[in-house]
């Protein structure tokens, strides 16, 4: 499982960098956001066994293979919001569309259709971005 899980990782990020090869704006984050649900949903079962079990960390190559989709989606948020706290923004963004990418696997959210897939996570991703930059409201 860990030999199968380390090439899905490589896939991934070279799916993920294929959607936008040099993302750096908030609409590029949300097309990376795309191909992140785009994989799942097209390669569910290998998706599910990337993310069914820990990683093995006893295995280099997977670490090294997880920390690189990490790495990438990190660095494109640091990139697009420099005054972000981008550490806790990425781990947002990517839980929010590594959710999205299993409601669609369980088919809570439709994915029949890829304009309709893409519609749904480009408005999550936007919505988690607009709050992500709106100015504190303080109470009082």
């Amino acid at each position: 499982m860990t030999a199968v899980a380390t090439v899905d990782y490589a896939e991934l990020a070279q799916h993920l960098a294929q959607a936008n090869p040099a993302p750096a704006t908030a609409e590029d984050l949300a097309d990376v956001a795309v191909a992140y649900v785009d994989f799942a949903v097209r390669r569910s079962v290998l998706f599910s066994v990337m993310f069914g079990e820990p990683c093995d960390h006893d295995s280099p190559e997977r670490v090294a293979a997880t920390e690189a989709v990490s790495a990438y989606g990190a660095d494109i948020v640091s990139g697009c919001f420099p005054d972000s706290d981008s550490a806790a923004l990425a781990t947002a963004i990517w839980a929010l569309v590594h959710g999205l990418a299993f409601l669609h696997l369980d088919a809570k959210l439709d994915a029949s259709a890829p304009s309709a897939m893409s519609a749904t996570v480009r408005a999550a991703v936007h919505a988690v971005l607009d709050l992500a930059n709106a100015p504190a409201v303080l109470p009082g």
